[in-house]
């Protein structure tokens, strides 16, 4: 009898329900808030049910990303060794090449306008970089936080790692991809506030045909060009390029459907998994975690404003010719934020097509949030 009840008590003292702590209550329920934005409302759930689910895990059973090194037998947890892929830049570099096997760079190529749009977007990152600084973070983890603001959650999670600061990545990744997901609750607001209805039914004269030749050329001269200035780029800029290249060049049907396809959710799910598992509550619940989202917050913010207003100057200059809306696609959420300013476009006029215009500002966001990226880590010396 003694036996036996001390085999059920090893047991229920085994439970979780003797470890856990109320932040770890406090972050299974917003993972399970998480879980419901991303299952009801379809807030990129390629992204927050992974992430989500992974913040649950975590939070139920700390273990699950116990470092190889504080094991007894040397043996880490399972959402470890998918962190590991996130702390040496694999994963990101790898969701890069499916990104590029599945973009279409032709509207930027026939419209090389489109980048000033997104360099305009860009705005956002820097006025994070100083307000974190104003906030009492160091350049460094200033730097990292500030690429939220750029809507870019594998360069986000590449910056941070870069940089050394993997104690931030958690949430700064966290508030990435969320910011990624709300899109379309964030920018719409602003969009209207800073535009007309006039300026909103603009018609935007149909791209030109693009070469095939020119779409071949584009990956190959970009990765040239943006390696030979910022070589630390090389990683991001590259597989994008690839990525894209393997679907323009034709020749290799396979590589970009592996790419674009297994591959492609391959890595989200282990990126997914494992940056949810860094925000167990002792390392989320923070008074650093809510600057971090408040400031990603004012980042995407500034970003999107900054592209709208700069679509206005370019719809001045262009006397009309330009929709000041897809400037908000500067920013590097692909393509969520082209959608946008074609809803929103499309609410002045149903019969307004934006979309194809806006993928050029959407893909410069994420080309020139790598740029910053590699700005920052050539200002601080990492390679």
């Amino acid at each position: 009898m003694e036996y036996i009840s001390s085999t059920l008590g090893n047991l229920l003292h085994q439970t979780a329900f003797f470890n856990l702590t109320v932040g770890n209550y406090v972050m299974i329920a917003v993972a399970c808030f998480f879980l419901y934005l991303a299952i009801k409302h379809e807030f990129e759930p390629l992204l927050l049910l992974p992430i989500a689910f992974g913040m649950l895990l975590v939070n139920i059973y700390p273990d699950i990303m116990l470092h190889a090194g504080d094991s007894a037998n040397g043996v880490g947890g399972l959402l470890y060794y998918f962190y590991i892929l996130d702390e040496y830049a694999i994963l990101p570099s790898l969701i890069f090449m499916g990104v590029g096997a599945m973009t279409d760079f032709g509207p930027l190529i026939a419209n090389p306008k489109s980048f000033l749009l997104g360099a305009a977007a860009q705005f956002g990152i820097f006025a994070a970089y100083f307000g974190a600084i104003a906030l009492g973070f160091n350049g460094k983890a200033a730097a990292a936080i500030s690429i939220i603001g750029g809507a870019d959650g594998p360069t986000s999670i590449f910056l941070a790692g870069k940089l050394g600061q993997t104690g931030l990545m958690g949430p700064i990744a966290v508030a990435a991809y969320s910011y990624m997901a709300l899109v379309p609750v964030i920018q719409p607001p602003f969009m209207k506030l800073l535009t007309t209805k006039k300026e909103r039914q603009i018609k935007m004269a149909q791209l030109r045909p693009v070469s095939k030749l020119e779409r071949i050329l584009f990956p190959i001269v970009v990765t040239i060009v943006v390696s030979l200035i910022l070589p630390t780029t090389a990683p991001l800029v590259g597989m994008l390029m690839l990525g894209n290249l393997f679907k323009e060049s034709g020749v290799v049907r396979q590589l970009t459907e592996t790419a674009s396809n297994a591959m492609m959710y391959i890595v989200v799910i282990l990126l997914g998994t494992s940056v949810g598992a860094t925000t167990s509550a002792e390392a989320f619940l923070n008074w650093d975690t809510i600057k971090i989202v408040g400031l990603g917050l004012a980042a995407f913010i500034f970003g999107t404003v900054a592209g709208v207003l700069f679509g206005k100057l370019m719809c001045v200059m262009t006397h009309g010719k330009v929709n000041p809306l897809i400037g908000s696609a500067g920013v590097s959420a692909v393509p969520m934020a082209a959608r946008v300013s074609q809803k929103v476009g499309s609410e002045a006029d149903p019969t307004n097509f934006l979309l194809m215009h806006a993928m050029g500002p959407n893909v410069a966001g994420v080309i020139g949030t790598a740029v910053a990226a590699g700005t920052f880590m050539a200002i601080y010396g990492v390679f």
